[in-house]
Formats: structure tokens, sequence, C-alpha cells
């Protein structure tokens, strides 16, 4: 009688670990598979999407987007994931090919943008247009609402911060922060293209130095993961001071261990543009 029971005992234990093991499996699975281009966009969907979806975030932390390169299991995870987020014109070539193969959904987060700049997220206004869309796609609506609340508060911030300044030109390392200066009223003049690999020629130099002086710009920013050599080149030429400014194109391994995030980090770049532009 007692092996019987024991046995009972053993049988139902194992069946209720495999129905365990078989929930979990189930949770983990029901999840939405996201494949995002970069950080932005990456970080969009896991705030709209908590633990509803599972994303991957093609450039690893501290990589600059316009570098990376897809592996084999790469254009695998673009093909097989539920929804794919990136942004068209070719800023990511290989990643658009990849696409081009996707089995899910592939959504261009550009929205209808014809510029060649494919810096939309340093703009709060258009950042919060593209987590309403990730919020459309994920069917997770009030949740985008409640992110985008947040970037219209910080697009308040940068309106207030940046309304009373003695110099309004930003001079910044590549034209990353056309958005931006159109949204706050302020002169963009950059040191190289839209890609920071896109080395100037000396007489381009050259007359960007000439345009800083003229401008009476005091301050050359240089930007997170990118060298700053040309943009110091320009500030010892001009006789201005360098600052940095983030383009959010991704984070730093140490920026990902400090917490940091798209909000913080934009709110870091508002105090650098009020001290190099003369706010009150």
């Amino acid at each position: 009688m007692v092996p019987r029971i024991v046995l009972t005992l053993i049988t139902t234990a194992v069946l209720a670990g495999c129905g365990g093991g078989s929930i979990a499996s189930e949770g983990k699975a029901s999840r939405t598979t996201v494949v995002a281009a970069f950080y932005p966009l990456a970080h969009a969907a896991e705030l709209v999407g908590g633990e509803t979806v599972a994303v991957e975030n093609l450039t690893p932390p501290g990589a600059e987007p316009h570098d990376v390169e897809l592996s084999v299991r790469d254009v695998e995870r673009v093909r097989s994931a539920e929804l794919v987020l990136y942004l068209g014109g070719g800023f990511q070539p290989a990643l658009e090919d990849a696409v081009a193969g996707a089995r899910g959904r592939a959504v261009d987060l550009r929205l209808g943008e014809s510029r060649r700049d494919p810096h939309v997220w340093l703009d709060p206004v258009r950042y919060a247009r593209i987590v309403e869309r990730v919020g459309k796609e994920l069917a997770r609506e009030p949740q985008a609402r409640g992110v985008t609340g947040k970037l219209r508060a910080l697009d308040r911030e940068f309106r207030k911060g940046l309304l009373h300044c003695r110099r309004r030109e930003l001079v910044t390392g590549h034209a990353a922060f056309g958005y931006l200066a159109e949204r706050y009223r302020l002169q963009p003049i950059a040191v190289s293209g839209l890609s920071p690999e896109a080395e100037p020629t000396a007489s381009a130099l050259e007359a960007v130095v000439g345009e800083v002086r003229r401008a009476g710009a005091t301050t050359v920013y240089a930007e997170a993961l990118v060298s700053p050599r040309l943009a110091e080149t320009v500030a010892r030429e001009a006789g201005a001071r360098i600052d940095v400014l983030n383009p959010l194109e991704g984070l730093s391994k140490e920026e990902v261990e400090r917490g940091e995030s798209y909000l913080s980090v934009m709110r870091a770049n508002l105090t650098a543009l009020r001290r190099g532009l003369g706010c009150r």
C-alpha cells in the first residue's frame, strides 16, 4: 500500500512539474518578438510593450548604428521576428535588405519624413509620434500615451530652457541635430555630414572654421560614441571651447550600467546646450 501511495505522489509531482514548465514556456512564447534597429527604437518598444514583448536591439551597447554589420544570425532574427522596427532611407542599408525577407511586420519609423537625415528621435515631438506608432503596432495605445506624455513634458523643458539664449548657433561634430535645431529655432553648423564617418576635405573643414568664427559661436559640440578629433580641430582653430552632446544613436556600456535612458540623456543634452549657448 505504501509503495503505491509513494508512486502516486511521485507521478503527481512529475506531472505537476511538467505542467509548470509548460506554463512557463507558454508565457515566454506568448510575448511578441520585436527586433529593433538601434537604441531609440528598442527603447520605445520596451517602454510601450513592457512584459508583453521580447525586444532585441541589433546595435549592441557602445556601437554606432551607422557601422553595424548584420551577421547571418542577425538576418535570421529579422526574418523570424513578429515585428521589425527600423528607419528607412539608407540609414542602415544591410538591415533594409534583410527587412525585405521578413516574415512578420516590418515598420519604417521615419513616418513620412522625406529628408535624408534619419535623426528624427532627437526631436521629442517627432519621437512621441514614433512611440505612438509603436503603441499601435503592439496594440498598447494606453501605455504609449503614458510615454508620449513624458516626451511632451520634455519638449516643454526644451522650449523653456532654450527660449532666452545669447547665441543660437549649434556647432556639432556631424549633422545629427537638424530636427532638434528646427524645433527649438537653433542654427545648425555641422563639421561633417549625416554619417560621423564622413571625413570633410581640408577646404571643407576650413570653411566650417570660417563659418564658426563669423557666427561668433563659442562652443563646438563633440559627440558620444564618435571620435572628437574633428570637433576639437574646429574648436581650436576657431578659438571655441569643446562640450559634448549625445545623439542617442546608442548608449555606452557605462551608461547602460548607470541606468541612463532617453529622458535622462536628453536632459543632459539640454544642460550642455544651455551652457554652450549662454541661456538664462
